[in-house]
C-alpha cells in the first residue's frame, strides 16, 4: 500500500511540476498565465482530494476485510473450546 501512494504522490508531483513549468516558460501575459496557474492548482487540488479519498476507502475495505476475518477466528475458536469442554464433560461420565 505504501508503494501504491508513493507512486500516486509521485506523479501527481511529476504532473504538477511539468505543468507549472509549462505555464511559466510559455509567452503569455501575465494574468493569462496567472489564470493558467489557478486552473492547474485547482485541478491539482481535485486530483489529490480524489487520490485521498481512493486510499481512504481502500483502508476502509481492508479494515472491513480484517475485522470479518477476526470475527470468524473468534467463532471458530469458541467453536472448538465449546466441542473441547463437551468432550471433556464426556469423558468424565
Amino acid at each position: 500500500m505504501k508503494t501504491d501512494s508513493k507512486v500516486v504522490l509521485g506523479f501527481l508531483a511529476g504532473a504538477a511540476i511539468g505543468a507549472i513549468a509549462g505555464i511559466l516558460f510559455a509567452p503569455e501575459k501575465g494574468s493569462d498565465t496567472r489564470q493558467k496557474i489557478a486552473k492547474s492548482t485547482s485541478d491539482l487540488g481535485d486530483n489529490l482530494k480524489d487520490s485521498f479519498n481512493e486510499f481512504i476507502d481502500t483502508v476502509k475495505h481492508k479494515y472491513r476485510k480484517a475485522k470479518r476475518e477476526a470475527e470468524d477466528m473468534v467463532e471458530k475458536g469458541e467453536e472448538k473450546l465449546s466441542n473441547l469442554n463437551k468432550q471433556l464433560k464426556n469423558t468424565e461420565a
